[in-house]
């Protein structure tokens, strides 16, 4: 019986449709590429202090005196939190005119009761600025960035299966609308709860987007295509749109004009419609016969090919439908030890790299030179991260070309901590190499996990790992919150979590050049 990659073999596997229809989805998740990282220069944290009324009649000797200096990382630095009483220094200025001689220790402090000022050397505003979430509210800086990979969460979760129920193309063009509508009406946030909940409608349009591209790129496209689309198309897509974001920000340094400027793309992929077609696979799983004939149909034409009269007979059409019902309930996931193990170092593995790849993207403030050109070296370095990839799995064994990555990305991490604060180049440059560890990775993964699971739960395997890798998203934020207390933490435990994946790496069983699993029992073992 044939399947249905050989029923659709007379298209071709690069013909002229397939190559709009390749470039098309890949432009579809240029927004995708900016969305969540775009966080760093809307939540960036400014330098504050507590703001003095100017209505206090204070010599400039003595406004210079009213905010504290405290021990900041071994440096005297003014407090962002506290101040003076200004009652009690309003009555010392008028005994002393010169504040140097009284001795300020004496003089009790209070929190910023009129507000903070903010430096405005880089930024016009941030959402920090704008709702002061310093002090008692600085938990809610990195909580923002947490709201849109909860909504990522949420996307993954059920965008297979609304993918699945509704079709992929209107799915597609569905979040792409969402994603595009909930980031201009985030630009115009009254306050910060509002910017929260939007903020996670934007993620759940953003990951839908991208895993409806995905599946819709990897049912329309022929097999010999699927890892160069995966990888040098949505993930290449992806890194443009994450490099336009700093050339873009360096020139809008307003926080709502930034989320403003950035939504805009997404109107431009409105034309996407007419090129991108709906998957006949799904048609034919959903019964839709003749609109599946019609649309290959249209690719023959496109591509210059003659159809046959016949495409598929009644029995190809049942078997088609039959695979479709095939089990394929999380528990299937857990149903033997052995693909228990492989599930469990999956999540492992895609959460690690979820937390390392956007935490070192959000680490940009942290790293020492200029936040706009570091967070485009970040992007760039995607570029040959994916080609490497790309190359990685056509030639070498997944399992140790994945190990060989995440091993030495994280030890360049570990030993960031042992590099003296007067290099401060170098230890950029072991940050970027950690980086490109993660981007080149995370290409792979998605194609790594879809081969070790069989045709029974792939979907699923791949879907659940994603939806698990999100939990490490959510807590990136809080992971690199972390540096207020010790600067390398972050880089020590995101390269230690690597050094383990790579570990867990190697017991997984070896997919290249073998034949896919159709049922569970056909997996092969696990090593050990």
């Amino acid at each position: 019986m044939r399947g249905y990659d050989e029923i659709t073999s007379f298209l071709g596997e690069w013909g002229p449709y397939q190559k709009v229809v390749f470039f098309a989805l890949s432009l579809s998740v240029f927004p995708n590429g900016f969305c969540g990282i775009s966080m760093v220069f809307v939540v960036e944290v400014l330098e504050h202090r507590c703001l003095i009324p100017g209505n206090l009649n204070l010599s400039e000797a003595w406004l210079n005196r009213t905010i504290p200096l405290e021990l900041e990382r071994g440096k005297l630095q003014y407090s962002k939190c506290r101040r003076y009483r200004l009652d009690v220094i309003v009555n010392l200025s008028e005994t002393f005119p010169e504040p140097d001689s009284f001795n300020m220790s004496e003089v009790e402090q209070e929190p910023c009761l009129d507000g903070w000022e903010y430096s405005k050397d880089q930024y016009i505003s941030t959402i920090v600025s704008e709702w002061d979430l310093v002090c008692n509210n600085n938990w809610k800086g990195p909580f923002s960035t947490s709201t849109f990979f909860m909504g990522v969460l949420v996307g993954s979760f059920v965008s297979g299966q609304l993918s699945d129920r509704f079709g992929r193309k209107i799915i597609l063009f569905g979040t792409m609308a969402i994603q595009t509508v909930f980031s201009m009406l985030q630009a115009f946030s009254p306050n910060w709860v509002i910017f929260c909940l939007l903020n996670v409608l934007v993620g759940l349009g953003a990951i839908s987007n991208y895993v409806a591209a995905f599946v819709l790129g990897s049912e329309v496209l022929g097999k010999s295509i699927r890892v160069t689309y995966c990888i040098l198309g949505l993930a290449m897509s992806c890194t443009s749109g994450y490099m336009y974001l700093p050339l873009v920000a360096y020139f809008i340094r307003s926080w709502w004009m930034l989320l403003l400027t950035l939504s805009f793309s997404g109107l431009l992929y409105i034309p996407l419609w007419r090129f991108i077609p709906e998957s006949p696979r799904w048609l034919l799983i959903k019964g839709r016969v003749q609109e599946a004939e019609a649309i290959l149909r249209h690719i023959a034409k496109k591509n210059g090919i003659t159809p046959p009269e016949v495409l598929l007979s009644d029995l190809e059409l049942e078997d088609i439908k039959a695979k479709s019902k095939q089990p394929n309930a999380i528990i299937h996931l857990f149903k033997t030890g052995n693909i228990r193990t492989v599930t469990i170092i999956n999540f492992v593995v895609w959460m690690v790299l979820a937390l390392g790849y956007l935490g070192l993207s959000l680490s940009t403030p942290n790293l020492h030179g200029d936040d706009y050109l570091n967070c485009f070296l970040f992007a760039v370095i995607e570029i040959p991260a994916n080609i490497t990839a790309w190359l990685f799995l056509k030639r070498f064994s997944r399992r140790f070309s994945l190990s060989a990555i995440l091993f030495p990305g994280g030890v360049v991490l570990f030993l960031l901590q042992l590099i003296p604060s007067n290099l401060s180049v170098l230890a950029t440059v072991l940050v970027m190499i950690g980086k490109f560890a993660t981007a080149c990775a995370f290409s792979m993964v998605y194609v790594y996990s879809a081969e070790l699971y069989p045709t029974a739960v792939r979907n699923m395997g791949v879907g659940t790992s994603s939806t698990v890798s999100r939990l490490g998203n959510i807590i990136t934020p809080y992971i690199f919150y972390l540096a207020v207390y010790q600067e390398f933490l972050p880089f020590i435990l995101i390269g230690s979590l690597m050094v383990l994946s790579a570990i867990l790496v190697l017991f997984l069983p070896e997919t290249a050049n073998v034949p896919l699993p159709e049922t569970i029992d056909q997996m092969q073992k696990i090593k050990g």
